[in-house]
């Protein structure tokens, strides 16, 4: 969205800031020259420096030579308090729950109207699993997306209703059906998915809270949910309780803000 655009300054450091702000949601992959248009740049001044940003690790070059942001700024972005204490706050629960079940077990929030992965720990079992830490998946595909689309603001359940893409052949994409799984999961506290986002895999999912807030969630993906839901469910929602005690503990003593 053209208004997002960052204007650049009139030092390097904030014309190399304007660069890095020319990416937002709708616009993820750039070439060079959108680079400089977006930034407001001449062409060969956004060449140099989105050179030094790519030796840096700030931007990284696709396979079709259009750039993204690259790693190194989501590793810097897992430093800020809000994320990185959360992640270290439910880390000890990610692994009792991998433990426990050696499923593939996430954390995430929500970003916009996309799931944002915090953590994951692979499973052992032989599940298609497209997540990866610092991905961004399809809310209305994913069980932790589900659960945090249930509890998230009216707009944007509006927005994500308004435009559910086909994923696999089971992917939910008719709103009326997907709005009563929501109020279902709000109401039961766990939400589920069967081979929506994956052909093989399916995921359940439950909410963290901070006080009356949802402010992450808690999923697996599993072969199937047949016979050990309600064990996982279980699981998981001890896990969840246990880092929602614990975060709050963490940030009841501090200013930080919510990660959600």
């Amino acid at each position: 969205m053209a208004g997002n655009v960052s204007r650049p300054g009139t030092t390097v450091t904030g014309r190399a800031l304007a660069l890095i702000g020319a990416f937002d949601e709708d616009h993820r992959r750039l070439t060079l020259t959108e680079l400089a248009v977006r930034a407001e740049l001449p062409l060969p001044t956004a060449h140099r420096l989105v050179a030094e940003l790519v030796a840096w690790g700030a931007l990284a070059r696709a396979g079709d030579g259009r750039y993204v942001v690259g790693r190194r700024l989501w590793d810097i972005g897992l430093l800020a308090p809000v994320n990185a204490g959360l992640v270290e706050v439910a880390s000890p629960f990610l692994h009792d729950l991998y433990g426990a079940t050696l499923a593939t077990v996430h954390l995430a929030v929500r970003d916009g109207t996309e799931v944002l992965y915090l953590d994951r720990l692979r499973g052992h079992a032989s599940v298609p699993v497209v997540s990866t830490v610092g991905s961004r998946l399809p809310m209305h595909a994913t069980g932790v997306g589900k659960i945090l689309l249930a509890h998230a603001p009216p707009d944007v359940q509006a927005q994500v209703l308004g435009s559910l893409a086909r994923i696999t052949p089971y992917t939910v994409t008719q709103p009326g059906t997907l709005r009563r799984q929501l109020a279902r999961a709000a109401r039961e506290g766990y939400a589920t998915t069967v081979e929506e986002m994956s052909l093989g895999a399916c995921s359940v999912a439950v909410p963290i809270r901070r006080g009356p807030d949802v402010i992450a969630a808690l999923g697996m993906v599993v072969p199937s949910l047949k016979n050990d839901r309600p064990r996982l469910v279980a699981a998981l929602q001890v896990a969840a309780q246990g880092v929602g005690r614990a975060i709050s503990g963490v940030t009841g003593a501090s200013t930080s803000s919510s990660p959600a």
